[in-house]
């Protein structure tokens, strides 16, 4: 197999994917926005602002020119954060070569539209590339990805045979990948557990415990897959790895930013200064202000989300926030 790929977007998410696939012995070229990181990786085979002390493969090239990263490629992994990704896909479209294979990495809800990223894809790439569009998701930290951990993530697909081919460019004996043909499910699992994130690292930045965290995991769950069911996902999607599984891993993980930025909210700081000590994205924080607006369109409850957006934006007290949850009205459990 002697695929060539194009990787947007050289966060820690898509430098990994795109040494994993050169590691392969594939072709790919990985772009990034910023002409300083392009030099960095050339000359020093390392992403040190958001892959640090990972070796890069002498095989991935680089570039800050989009025409170059889609020449001639069979695939394009979309690795760029949710909400430049309605921008950077209106620059692709006019270069992208029929029969293209698009893969999105990023997760996430766009804030102006409410749309998903297979939406937007809709929307303005021609109907036989996005026809060829998949996600791929899952339980899965860059870091540990990079450093060959063992990882299980899912491809979804409209298509069983785009699934499958995404299965087998991306699998390797570290990396192992699922299918799915539960597009919208596994796209909303992937951007609502980063919200439910920010929940989790409040309560742990309160001090709250264990019982109280793991309530927010399973009453996330049962947010995430109200609103994936009203947009038409499958709800056994939720109990698997884009949903339980990110969703788990997100809550708990020391390496999740977006639960950092909840630790650090619960603790007591701003967001504008947390926000302004991070260079990579927690996506979680305008997820958590679309999820609410679409949740409200469809009429969905949730919440925790509800909650998380009022900590996040209407400067709510973190403490009183948890107080308000535990003392709702009393419901069934399920219904």
């Amino acid at each position: 197999m002697g695929e060539k790929i194009g990787v947007i977007g050289a966060g820690s998410w898509g430098t990994t994917l795109a040494n994993l696939l050169a590691k392969k012995g594939l072709d790919v070229t990985l772009w990034a926005y910023e002409q300083e990181l392009v030099a960095e990786m050339r000359g020093h085979r390392v992403n040190a602002v958001f892959l640090p002390d990972i070796a890069l493969s002498p095989r991935l090239a680089f570039t800050n020119s989009l025409e170059e990263a889609v020449a001639g490629k069979e695939l394009i992994l979309l690795a760029s954060p949710s909400q430049v990704m309605r921008g950077v896909l209106r620059q692709l479209a006019p270069i992208l070569r029929p029969g293209v294979t698009l893969v999105n990495a990023s997760k996430g809800i766009e804030l102006d539209t409410l749309m998903t990223i297979d939406q937007v894809c809709a929307e303005l790439l021609p109907a036989e590339i996005a026809r060829r569009f998949a996600v791929l998701s899952g339980p899965s930290f860059a870091r540990e990805v990079a450093q060959e951990m063992p990882t299980a993530v899912v491809a979804a697909a409209a298509d069983p045979a785009v699934a499958a081919h995404v299965q087998r460019v991306f699998a390797t004996p570290y990396f192992r990948v699922y299918t799915n043909s539960d597009v919208v499910g596994v796209e909303i699992g992937g951007s609502l557990k980063n919200v439910i994130a920010v929940a989790a690292g409040i309560s742990d930045g309160l001090g709250l415990g264990h019982n109280t965290r793991a309530a927010l995991i399973t009453r996330g769950l049962a947010e995430m897959t109200r609103l994936g069911v009203a947009m038409g996902a499958d709800p056994a999607t939720f109990a698997g790895l884009a949903g339980m599984g990110d969703l788990v891993l997100t809550c708990t993980g020391d390496l999740s930013r977006n639960r950092t930025v909840g630790m650090k909210l619960g603790q007591g700081m701003r967001l504008a200064e947390i926000l302004g000590e991070m260079r990579m994205v927690a996506e979680g924080v305008k997820t958590a202000e679309s999820a609410w607006r679409l949740a409200a369109r469809l009429g969905v409850e949730m919440p925790i989300t509800e909650k998380v957006h009022q900590v996040l934006y209407e400067d709510k007290p973190a403490r009183q926030a948890v107080l308000e949850l535990m003392t709702r009205d009393p419901k069934a459990e399920r219904g």
